[in-house]
């Protein structure tokens, strides 16, 4: 059974830092793709971040510069740091995992960023 658990979403002050982490199981994870999505209210889900299994990173242009993606594959954990928060960063935060045909994801972690 897939397993996709994301921590460390919380309520953070604008300007400032957070980092996420999504703990897999039941995959291999060094096969697959790793990411991070968001989802606004009333809006849809979009890419926040992808790290591929050599390494090779993807950002959408709205966190370039300030979010990092990354990966342990002796932990099966991928992060995403995500520095100078804005207001527009608010969302709920889903890890994915794809390979192939397969694509998996996790329950999702709030992150509220507001003065």
């Amino acid at each position: 059974q897939v397993q996709l658990v994301e921590s460390g979403g919380g309520l953070v002050q604008p300007g400032g830092s957070l980092r996420l982490s999504c703990s897999a199981s039941g995959i291999i994870f060094s096969r697959n793709v790793m990411g991070w999505y968001r989802q606004a209210p009333g809006k849809q889900r979009e890419l926040v971040a992808l790290v591929a299994t050599g390494g090779t990173t993807n950002y959408a242009d709205s966190v370039k510069g300030r979010f990092t993606i990354s990966r342990d594959t002796a932990k099966n954990t991928v992060f995403l740091q995500m520095n100078s928060l804005k207001p527009e960063d608010t969302g709920v935060y889903y890890c994915s995992s794809e390979n192939g045909p397969r694509l998996y994801w996790g329950q999702g972690t709030q992150v509220t960023v507001s003065s």
